[in-house]
């Protein structure tokens, strides 16, 4: 199976939106408005600010409120990694729970289920951390913004 009909879905549901805006905010290379951004990646804008605020704590975008306001790069798209990305738009990652009653086979399960998907999302996004927004830019050709 080719990899570029599976619609492969690893990681938090926002990742590939925030990667397709800060490639887009790259292009541009000016400040863009989440409405701006939500229509060149197909999202809603509401959706598309809470995103981009994601990001902003992160310290990948800088937010400029106002009428003229939108969002800019904080930093080199070769200096933003798509770990960066992936931490900044992950929700509850965190160091799995270890204090559950063990007595019970499920409940056992459970921890080490949870062990293993941490140790898996580690892995990913150290794996991630080695390929920068420059990187994924360099690999498709785009048209005129």
């Amino acid at each position: 199976m080719s990899t570029a009909n599976r619609g492969v879905n690893i990681g938090p549901p926002r990742f590939k939106i925030a990667v397709h805006s800060i490639v887009w905010l790259a292009k541009s290379g000016s400040i863009l408005s989440s409405a701006m951004i939500a229509d060149q990646v197909d999202s809603h804008a509401t959706f598309m600010r809470r995103v981009m605020q994601a990001l902003a704590t992160a310290d990948i975008v800088e937010s400029k409120g106002g009428r003229e306001g939108g969002y800019t790069l904080r930093r080199p798209a070769d200096q933003i990694t798509l770990g960066d990305i992936y931490l900044a738009v992950s929700t509850g990652s965190a160091e799995p729970e270890v204090d559950v009653d063990c007595g019970a086979a499920a409940e056992q399960l459970d921890v080490e289920l949870e062990r293993i998907l941490y140790e898996a999302e580690q892995q990913t996004i150290e794996y991630l951390g080695k390929y920068t927004i420059a990187d994924v830019m360099n690999r498709v050709e785009f048209f005129a913004i």
